[in-house]
């Protein structure tokens, strides 16, 4: 492919859309043809279905078809109904019931012993799907989490490493933003002792820098429906969410990554500030000046030293945060207010 005045190898995934575009649309191609109406009742968790949608569950099995026709989710043929990939993916009770190729897009967990992979304690891969088994995924991988020590010595309770809602948005966030025509591959969800990594097939369409500010569904057709099924949002507070529970629960501030073919979500367990790499701090000033910016308001040395728990003897400490974040090209001041090093306010680089 031509960039500017030169050629270059066009990466796996821009190949990828290429050879796609005369297929039809993943969501829509079959998943079961000529269906029975008792295959479709017996294939698709259809109470769950209802349920998510709090809405009665209909007296005849036509309306229940009829409801499912609405969405797309089945297809009416010559000889009974297609079962769409989007109906399956979302409402199966067992996704190998279909295909090994949909049974491949399940989920799957593994809980290593320690920081590295070396020893696993748990391998498990879902079989519901995504809508239906999504309480029980969450559910599984809140329990496996490690406990927050530290937390736990402020407000005199059991808490766990890692917030439920930080991993209710980023596991549903993996699902909805995934690749599907790579093959192969599933969402993946490793936990070890320190960190809980959650990765997706696929590069994002918008840069790992604005995820807190931008939203771009990449299946728009799935994100809409797990939307109003209430597992998601589209209007993109998701990660917004996760950015303030980990300040909230003290955590290092998550970290997003860009590999070949996947994209990875990372949420560390709590570090004490002296602990953290340069790295580390840099990433929690940006995150924590875009999260002031969206609500309205502005970055300071003081609410950086809140995000951190330290207190007003750390304010020259947390300058230097300060300074090497501005340096990097994360933030900048905020000229409109005082330019006062002291009183400063700041913005990030985008605003």
């Amino acid at each position: 492919m031509r960039s500017g005045e030169d050629l270059r190898p066009m990466t796996p995934d821009v190949l990828k859309k290429i050879f796609a575009e005369d297929q039809q649309d993943w969501f829509c191609q079959a998943a079961r043809s000529d269906a029975s109406p008792d295959d479709v009742i017996a294939l698709l968790d259809t109470q769950s279905y209802f349920e998510l949608l709090k809405i009665p569950y209909p007296t005849t099995r036509d309306a229940v078809l009829e409801r499912l026709q609405s969405q797309q989710l089945i297809k009416p043929t010559a000889h009974g109904w297609t079962i769409t990939n989007l109906a399956a993916i979302l409402l199966a009770k067992k996704l190998d019931a279909f295909s090994p190729a949909l049974a491949r897009k399940a989920p799957r967990v593994v809980i290593y012993e320690g920081i590295n992979k070396l020893k696993t304690r748990n391998d498990t891969t879902g079989i519901r799907g995504y809508a239906v088994g999504f309480n029980g995924l969450v559910d599984f991988v809140y329990s496996a989490a490690p406990q927050n020590r530290f937390i736990e010595e402020v407000v005199r309770e059991e808490v766990k490493m890692f917030p439920e809602q930080a991993l209710r948005e980023l596991i549903a966030n993996a699902l909805v933003h995934q690749d599907f025509l790579t093959t192969g591959t599933s969402v993946m969800i490793e936990m070890y002792s320190d960190r809980i990594e959650i990765s997706n097939p696929g590069i994002p369409p918008i840069k790992v820098e604005r995820f807190i500010d931008e939203n771009r569904s990449r299946n728009e057709q799935l994100a809409n429906l797990m939307r109003l099924f209430g597992i998601c949002e589209e209007k993109g507070s998701g990660i917004d969410k996760v950015v303030n529970l980990a300040e909230v629960f003290q955590l290092p501030a998550p970290d997003f990554r860009v590999g070949e073919i996947r994209t990875t979500a990372i949420l560390f367990a709590h570090q004490n500030f002296a602990n953290m790499r340069k790295s580390d701090r840099i990433r929690a000033c940006y995150q924590h000046c875009c999260l002031l910016y969206i609500n309205n308001r502005r970055m300071s040395n003081q609410t950086l030293r809140e995000r951190f728990g330290l207190s007003e003897s750390g304010a020259a400490t947390i300058s230097l945060v300060i300074k090497a974040t501005k340096e990097d090209g994360f933030i900048k001041m905020d000229e409109s207010e005082s330019t006062s090093t002291r009183y400063a306010s700041y913005l990030p680089f985008w605003a």
